[in-house]
């Protein structure tokens, strides 16, 4: 079979790739019938997460068919299709009682394309394979399905969730790639008053207003007075970082209102500054996150029910054999416009 393999030092290739085989009694095998690519992806591939090893297949999120399962796994059988969350659970450690599945101390936690080979593949081993999987109702299409493997899930609860936001709140998104434009969709459901969306690239500011951002901002258009005028004087109830960068972080930091929260969501390779000479009177909560993908369930039922429509996320489409194609595309947003591509068997 062929993989998306990580050569280190930026380097990647679809290259033959041996066989994938259950190894515990809970995995499982699916054919990978869609998958995309993470900006996650895109920080491996900058040295931003160095557990990453050279030779490990890429990718976490995906849609596909059961194959095999192991003698332990009791709610998947052969010619199921499912939904293969990007965080596995072992359902038995106290994170995973909790719900915290991104914390899972008995061997989960975010595993695939991280210390496991991924899913940019032709098929793939999905360990914890009852709980890390999710049956999908027929009429949820593959394309749509993909947007609850990560970046739905990831946005809800890192950021709305995580940030608390409440009706009438006035909530500021810095970074309208496919995370932020998630969180925006998201945060609609809890009726907010304002939803500011700030990006550089003018193509992220109209999908992010496409999905309800009613106020759009470039960084260079003084972002801060603009979100005053809107709150009398005194900032963001919510603040969420989509990015991943010290300048957003910062950013961030003088957004939020006395008594605001700041969501942290983007991935940090570098350190950022935390100016508590600023905040540390003014009664701020920041939270961070891995996903837990407790919410994919309920998300799935909002999709189902015509409560999410998250076909406007997908920009682009490729067969699973033009993977380099997909991240050249991917990987240059400015230019390609791209937000999710997809790609399929």
């Amino acid at each position: 079979m062929k993989g998306l393999v990580y050569g280190g030092g930026g380097e990647r290739s679809w290259a033959e790739v041996p066989d994938v085989v259950i190894r515990d009694p809970r995995d499982a095998v699916i054919r990978i019938d869609a998958v995309t690519i993470c900006g996650t992806d895109l920080h491996i591939l900058a040295g931003h997460v160095p557990e990453v090893t050279p030779g490990r297949i890429l990718g976490h999120e995906a849609v596909g068919t059961v194959v095999e399962t192991g003698t332990a796994v009791s709610g998947l059988s052969a010619g199921d299709r499912v939904l293969a969350s990007c965080i596995s659970a072992c359902g038995l450690c106290r994170f995973c009682r909790e719900g915290r599945y991104g914390q899972c101390r008995g061997g989960g936690g975010w595993r695939l394309g991280h210390d496991l080979d991924g899913v940019q593949a032709e098929f793939a081993r999905i360990p914890f394979a009852d709980l890390s999987t999710h049956r999908l109702p027929r009429p949820v299409t593959d394309e749509a399905a993909l947007m609850l493997a990560d970046i739905l899930p990831t946005a809800y609860e890192v950021g709305v969730l995580n940030g608390g936001v409440r009706p009438g709140d006035t909530v500021v998104v810095v970074g309208a790639g496919p995370i932020g434009l998630a969180a925006i969709l998201t945060a609609k459901l809890f009726s907010p008053a304002h939803i500011v969306a700030i990006d550089k690239a003018e193509s992220r500011l109209q999908a992010a207003k496409n999905l309800g951002a009613d106020v759009t901002l470039t960084p260079e258009q003084v972002p801060l007075g603009s979100i005053r005028a809107l709150t009398g004087g005194l900032g963001a109830d919510v603040v969420m970082e989509a990015v991943g960068l010290p300048e957003t972080f910062e950013m961030c930091q003088t957004l939020v209102r006395p008594g605001g929260r700041i969501a942290n969501i983007g991935v940090h390779g570098k350190p950022a500054t935390l100016h508590l000479e600023h905040l540390w009177t003014s009664d701020v909560t920041i939270t961070t996150g891995l996903v837990d993908t407790s919410s994919t369930p309920r998300l799935l039922d909002m999709l189902v029910g015509g409560q999410l429509d998250v076909s406007s996320l997908v920009t682009h489409r490729f067969g699973l054999g033009e993977i380099m194609q997909a991240y050249d595309v991917f990987a240059q947003p400015a230019t390609t416009g791209a937000l999710k591509v997809v790609l399929t068997r």
